[in-house]
């Protein structure tokens, strides 16, 4: 799609004097407002900028919201798409009492708008309405508080949009909320609770998935589902912000700390705990200035040191020297508690992992952690026998849980794992949070995973909310923690999932997918067809599939031409912020042939071949035995050959060569009788890989492929050479 972007000149805006700015048919259609001049006394606190902005739309990234609220008030401005309708607004950071707006308008100004205030960014009041503006500079006074301050376009000036050189809120804010008292564990063995200010608390929460710039967006949202805790991975200087709007949604944060090899397995960062007292040092010194910075602010709830290396560090060592990494590792983290507890005795300190196998090391070397806390998911119900068993002498939280993740489930018939439906996911958060909280007096809370927005493969296996669109999944966590979702409108539900042809697309052609869809609000549904490939080649991205209606709520979808497994997706919406969404994999294959293949099993000779690499032996005569598991493979150079001996002249129609990813950008179809004089009948030089069809009728002995270039860094690999009469 070609993107028609406005024009980055305008015609400047006429001059106007400070006694013009507002005319009198403004002030006098003005009803909930009167348009003065700047005044003469002391202003009221500049609370907008370097704020957190947010508009309906920008012509683009150089006229983003930002630029309306960083001080600048000639050199950089915000623009919106060219229709009427179109927003900005600015987060605070915290509820205000504001007194005056000043909207510095560029040449593209408003005719008519509103002002508005929100305290959650979701309900708006409206404190001031223009309906005359004739843009310059409009200096507002209104009276109000909120946290969001938002400019409602109704009518444009000109024929272009919305465009603002500086959107200033004016005003005061209140002290920020006190601590609400220290935060402690509480108890004796078997029977502890969580504390804050003398209150129980149980975790009820969510890991954070978006920008913090995202954060006011978000948090009154996560509020609603009855979320009272947020977890994070890292802290630091940027963390502020989401603290701060996490506070004033009365939200507390699980503050974590990162360390190597963090994440469990594949992830990367190795680092020697038994030796690398620099590394322990850096970071010690790294977490005491975070927490010294963040000790007395409100959404402090606890301080969480590490995530999954216990399990990471496997995949830095192995035997007897792994034994004393895990622990030099848990009694670093035990070093890292004790210097948290003398800088802030007010907050419990914990650290997570991803099996309760990590337990015993934290027992024997962490004994100044408050509680555990451990990730866990599809076999969360048996974290509490595990407990009982080790006789551990803590309680702990659960700080990632959910339906069961890729490495639980059993694989599918193309040797995937079978991702589970919306319904068994919405039923897998429900079953985690009865057993996280059936274990009374131990198991204190949990954050489930996961709040996300990401729409990917990752995301649509575990987010919430993928692209903003709440799942089952999400009702099912809002009513665990808020009691009822009486009154909600829910996602579509899908059911019946079937895929034609699963294990046997072929490239480019069609496949069919039916699903059963059904809205319990009776809502209009719209659905969609989408694709991952990420099992294919990597790209976890979802695609829109070229698709069409059968009916019956079947569709006929075209396969990729990249061979391998994909996941095939169907995405209902309704309209109303829900969707649901249903997966199933697909192998996509070489297209058949028709005709013989007068290849198969026939003398096969090339330039050359790897003999030991990888997969290899990968000799020629793999690439015509007729078997897609087999491969030719040449030396990583150009250019290579490889050539099939029909036995005698044959007519033939077609070839189809299957490429590994080795491809070849640039090659020749060439024939001879003898084996020595040669004719081509195909060329070519923008190859992409996966499978070729080339129509080049002849009779010959001998079919060679002349390679010249290589689409990739490795040689030349096909798993199929095939000649078909």
């Amino acid at each position: 799609m070609t993107r028609i972007t406005a024009p980055t000149q305008r015609r400047r805006a006429r001059a106007r004097t400070t006694a013009s700015l507002v005319s009198l048919g403004a002030l006098l259609a003005t009803s909930a407002t009167v348009l003065t001049a700047a005044p003469a006394t002391a202003a009221p606190t500049l609370l907008s900028q370097g704020k957190t902005a947010t508009a309906s739309s920008s012509e683009g990234a150089a006229y983003s919201a930002s630029a309306a609220v960083d001080g600048d008030l000639t050199g950089t401005r915000w623009a919106s798409q060219w229709t009427d309708g179109q927003w900005l607004q600015v987060d605070l950071g915290a509820v205000a009492d504001i007194s005056r707006v000043v909207l510095n308008w560029e040449g593209a100004y408003g005719k008519a708008y509103d002002i508005q205030l929100s305290d959650n960014g979701t309900d708006w009041r409206t404190v001031s309405s223009v309906t005359a503006g004739d843009g310059g500079t409009d200096d507002l006074t209104v009276s109000g508080t909120g946290r969001y301050v938002r400019l409602q376009g109704v009518t444009r000036g000109t024929g272009y949009g919305y465009s603002l050189w500086e959107f200033q809120v004016y005003g005061s804010t209140s002290a920020p909320p006190g601590p609400g008292g220290a935060v402690r564990v509480t108890g004796t063995q078997g029977n502890w609770q969580l504390t804050v200010g003398g209150q129980p608390y149980t975790v009820k929460g969510v890991t954070w998935g978006p920008a913090i710039a995202d954060a006011g967006r978000y948090m009154p949202d996560v509020k609603s589902m009855g979320v009272n805790t947020i977890r994070t991975w890292g802290t630091d200087g940027g963390t502020k912000p989401l603290l701060d709007t996490a506070a004033a949604q009365g939200i507390r944060v699980i503050n974590g700390f990162w360390l190597q090899p963090g994440g469990g397995p594949g992830s990367g960062g190795c680092v020697n705990y038994v030796t690398d007292t620099a590394y322990k040092n850096t970071m010690l010194t790294e977490f005491a200035k975070w927490v010294d910075t963040y000790k007395s602010h409100p959404a402090t709830l606890m301080w969480n040191v590490g995530n999954e290396s216990v399990l990471g560090l496997q995949n830095c060592y192995s035997g007897t020297e792994l034994e004393a990494q895990r622990n030099a590792y848990t009694t670093f983290v035990n070093d890292v508690a004790k210097k948290i507890h003398t800088i802030d005795p007010d907050h419990p300190v914990t650290s997570t992992d991803a099996w309760t196998g990590a337990w015993p090391y934290y027992k024997r070397n962490a004994p100044d952690l408050d509680l555990y806390s451990m990730n866990s998911y599809g076999d969360i119900c048996g974290v509490r026998e595990d407990w009982q068993e080790g006789g551990y002498t803590k309680p702990y939280i659960i700080t990632e849980t959910g339906p069961a993740g890729e490495w639980e489930m059993p694989k599918d018939a193309n040797g995937v794992p079978d991702e589970p439906t919306d319904v068994q996911k919405a039923e897998g958060y429900t079953k985690a949070w009865n057993c996280v909280v059936g274990h009374q007096g131990v198991g204190l809370g949990a954050t489930v995973f996961h709040y996300g927005t990401e729409h990917d493969f990752g995301g649509v296996w575990f987010n919430l909310l993928p692209a903003g669109l709440k799942r089952l999944s999400y009702y099912a966590v809002k009513k665990a923690y808020a009691g009822s979702i009486a009154g909600d409108n829910t996602p579509p539900v899908i059911s019946g999932m079937t895929v034609d042809q699963a294990g046997s697309a072929p490239a480019g052609g069609e496949f069919t997918v039916r699903a059963d869809v059904r809205d319990p609000d009776g809502d209009p549904v719209t659905t969609r067809i989408l694709l991952s490939g990420n099992y294919a080649n990597g790209d976890k991205r979802l695609v829109e599939a070229r698709s069409r209606s059968l009916g019956n709520g079947s569709y006929a979808v075209t396969a990729p031409e990249k061979l391998g497994v994909w996941k095939v997706y169907v995405q209902a919406e309704d309209g109303r912020g829900n969707a649901g969404i249903e997966t199933r994999s697909v192998k996509v294959v070489a297209p058949p042939v028709t005709g013989t293949n007068i290849a198969l099993d026939r003398p096969t000779t090339a330039s050359s071949f790897q003999a030991s690499y990888g997969d290899c032996p990968c000799p020629p005569a793999n690439a015509t035995d007729g078997k897609q598991g087999t491969r030719w493979a040449s030396d990583w150079s150009d250019p290579q050959w490889i050539q099939v001996d029909l036995g005698s002249v044959r007519a033939f129609r077609r070839l189809q060569l299957v490429w590994d990813p080795a491809y070849a950008r640039a090659y020749e179809v060439r024939v001879s009788d003898d084996g020595t004089s040669w004719k081509t009948l195909h060329t070519t030089t923008d190859g992409n890989g996966d499978v070729d069809t080339v129509e080049a009728g002849a009779t010959a002995r001998y079919v060679r492929l002349q390679l010249t270039a290589r689409g990739t860094g490795w040689g030349y690999s096909l798993h199929e050479f095939g000649v078909y009469s």
